[in-house]
């Protein structure tokens, strides 16, 4: 299964990637555009989950809108999951301990395309 390393090769791979740490926690930008982060879960999150709140590591990954998230929520909620904080907030949550690399891989290269410049997605695309 992934882990931070993971996301740290699958991010910083991405063209114009950087990555920095803020209150603590690591994040992966595309030209300042926040688009993979390191989300612990907070008092709130773990009130609002209850027992299912025991996940391990957890992974913020935007998403292209509120319709993939719905997807993803509802095609692999042993994966994806979110907490009131995110709602109506394209992004999604990811246990990372439960998720393979090549799933991850993909999280990652969609969280960037849905937040990077459309001149780098193209370039990215045609690259492809």
């Amino acid at each position: 299964m992934a882990g931070w390393d993971d996301v740290r090769q699958l991010a910083l791979c991405l063209p114009e990637t950087s990555e920095r740490v803020s209150r603590g926690h690591v994040q992966w930008r595309v030209k300042e555009r926040l688009f993979v982060w390191e989300r612990p879960l907070r008092k709130t999150d773990l009130e609002a989950l209850g027992d299912r709140a025991r996940i391990g590591p957890v992974l913020g990954a935007m998403v292209a809108d509120l319709g993939e998230k719905e997807a993803l929520l509802g095609e692999r909620p042993e994966i994806f999951f979110t907490t009131p904080h995110f709602n109506g907030y394209a992004a999604v949550l990811v246990r990372l301990e439960r998720i393979a690399v090549d799933q991850l891989a993909q999280v990652v290269v969609e969280a960037w395309l849905a937040r990077a410049p459309t001149r780098l997605v193209r370039e990215y695309l045609g690259n492809r």
